[in-house]
């Protein structure tokens, strides 16, 4: 009996689910911990930046979204961070009065509020994303391409729709929480 040949590459190439072997309960529990462990060492990173100034990872975030949008409204952050307008009140008045973010009227309602950094607001937002940018050139470059964009499809998969149609589209509009947080 001739030996049996091997499948062509693209039958022998694993499709999505197959192997389920990463679904047992010890795999989504090891996943979790990789995820908790990676989000506290990628906020460490820009922790030492933030040292100095007396400002924690809610203003980060809020300076990665307005330094990104620029303009953005108030409400639309509000959307995107999913938290309370007493929170981010909090937060942004740190940050206008330590003249990191400014506010600014919107031109056809006035009652709306547009966010922008300033331009100290700029240079530590630029710093705080360079801090972070190592470590993941880091990662990005050990893992390789194939297993980059592996990780974007696994945290693609575990957004929500709107987390995830705000990134397809390139952050033209902001996401609505899954949930509003308290």
């Amino acid at each position: 009996m001739p030996p049996a040949k091997a499948a062509p590459a693209a039958a022998r190439k694993a499709s999505p689910g197959t192997g389920l072997l990463f679904l047992r309960e010890e795999e989504m529990r090891l996943a979790q911990d990789l995820l908790f462990f990676a989000n506290r060492d990628l906020s460490d990173a820009a922790d030492e930046a933030l040292e100095d100034t007396g400002l924690g990872r809610a203003h980060h975030r809020v300076l990665h979204f307005v330094g990104a949008r620029p303009g953005l409204s108030v409400g639309d952050l509000l959307e995107i961070l999913g938290i309370t307008k007493q929170s981010l009140a909090r937060v942004l008045t740190a940050l206008i009065e330590e003249r990191l973010v400014v506010q600014k009227a919107g031109r056809n309602d006035r009652r709306h509020r547009h966010l922008f950094l300033s331009e100290a607001g700029t240079k530590l937002e630029r710093e705080l994303f360079e801090n972070q940018r190592e470590r993941l050139l880091a990662a990005y470059r050990e893992a390789g391409g194939p297993a980059v964009e592996g990780f974007r499809r696994v945290m693609v998969g575990i957004m929500g729709k709107s987390a995830r149609a705000y990134i397809d589209a390139g952050r033209p509009t902001p996401p609505a929480p899954a949930k509003r947080r308290k």
